[in-house]
């Protein structure tokens, strides 16, 4: 105790505490699977006739859709539905009609979710349902996580399954039970459609799964380059609770850069950090108009993903703050972006590129932002929208024409 209090004083002997009680509390094997003993047995049932579902509901080309959505409770903000949000809203004002199904294993109200969703969505129509009180038919059923993969095979709901995947999942867990469960989910049988192409490819090749995919698109009616204000920043998508987000290595990063740069404001949002070794303002969670305002005032941005990349580097390009990531094969093919600028992902490499943004003269600094917004002007969540809806026609036309399992 004493070793520890010379080298890291009383606040590191309390985080070395805390973290033991947390340990204590709620060992590292105590977590529960999402799943009921019904789900498996129904799913192993299932497995057993060859993966036979459902059948279809078919639709005529002139036809709107029903399109049901399986989803987890959803935090404030959160921005895997906040795309999901976008891809409803543009099958909504083509004329499809969506439900939410939502699947809580935590014992909130439906009550909670719709004012939740309504709250920070407010443009969705979607009815929001249960999922334990049964799924209704439509022409097709999307799970949109590996937790509602298992109710969207187990339902008799006549539907196409699809299956809207965002991340490599597998990846957000050590090696074992869960992540081994998550795999399961990619050979159900359900037509993959991707955030960008990067996953299709990896689901196709690991999984056999049949796959499509749609690019990325920018709110450009929020996120947009404003020339008057001047930039003197940098900011970090703070998410401690995400490991894919490698919030330890941004924080080692900004460390060794406010070292060198002491005259530049470091800026968090998300969730709040304790304990920075440098100075920082703390943000917290920002609504899609102040967190422009921040992207406006700031030279560059530290957007790190260990798996898929997050809607992150986008915005910032639409407001002129010039995201630096970390250099992967994923960030490269789903950005596609020659204003981002990619670094090896070590504290001193990711600390150089952000130097080098700031260090250079005031006239470079502003023709860089002008380029950034600029190369973001085509990403449309429209655009992301037509693509499903075609995906959707063309898998239930599919389905609708093969003929019935023996």
């Amino acid at each position: 105790m004493r070793r520890l209090l010379r080298s890291e004083g009383y606040a590191g002997v309390a985080t070395r505490s805390r973290r033991r009680l947390a340990g204590w509390i709620s060992p590292p094997d105590s977590e529960r699977l999402p799943l009921t003993r019904g789900d498996l047995v129904r799913a192993a049932e299932i497995a057993s006739t060859g993966w036979k579902l459902p059948p279809p509901l078919p639709a005529r080309a002139d036809e709107p859709l029903e399109i049901a959505w399986l989803c987890v409770p959803q935090a404030e903000g959160a921005g895997g539905f906040t795309t999901i949000s976008r891809l409803v809203s543009s099958l909504e004002q083509a004329g499809h009609r969506c439900t939410f199904y939502m699947c809580d294993h935590h014992g909130w109200s439906l009550d909670q979710h719709r004012q939740n969703v309504r709250a920070w969505w407010p443009h969705l129509r979607a009815e929001i349902r249960d999922a334990a009180d049964g799924i209704d038919d439509a022409h097709a059923i999307f799970a949109t996580s590996w937790q509602t993969a298992y109710p969207a095979l187990t339902s008799p709901a006549r539907g196409a399954r699809l299956y809207l995947v965002q991340d490599h999942e597998p990846s957000f867990y050590p090696a074992g039970s869960s992540s081994l469960l998550v795999q399961a989910t990619y050979r159900f049988g359900f037509h993959g459609v991707t955030a960008g192409r990067w996953l299709a490819q990896l689901l196709e090749r690991d999984y056999g799964m049949a796959t499509d995919y749609f690019d990325f698109g920018c709110d450009l009616s929020c996120y947009r380059l404003d020339s008057s204000v001047k930039r003197n920043g940098v900011s970090l998508y703070s998410r401690p609770s995400t490991p894919r987000r490698a919030f330890e290595l941004a924080v080692a990063a900004l460390d060794l850069f406010a070292e060198r740069h002491p005259e530049i404001e470091i800026h968090l949002y998300g969730e709040p950090a304790r304990g920075l070794p440098f100075a920082a303002t703390n943000h917290g969670l920002l609504t899609p108009k102040e967190l422009n305002g921040l992207y406006n005032r700031c030279v560059a941005g530290l957007a790190l993903s260990a798996t898929n990349v997050s809607l992150v580097p986008h915005e910032m390009l639409a407001a002129g703050c010039i995201p630096v990531v970390n250099d992967a094969e994923q960030n490269r093919v789903v950005l596609d972006n020659p204003e981002v600028v990619y670094a090896p992902a070590t504290p001193f490499d990711l600390a150089n590129a952000l130097c080098a943004l700031v260090e250079r003269p005031e006239t470079e600094r502003c023709a860089a932002a002008q380029k950034a917004a600029a190369s973001v002007q085509g990403a449309s969540w429209e655009d992301a929208g037509t693509v499903l809806a075609r995906v959707i026609r063309d898998v239930v036309a599919t389905a609708s024409e093969a003929p019935a399992p023996a």
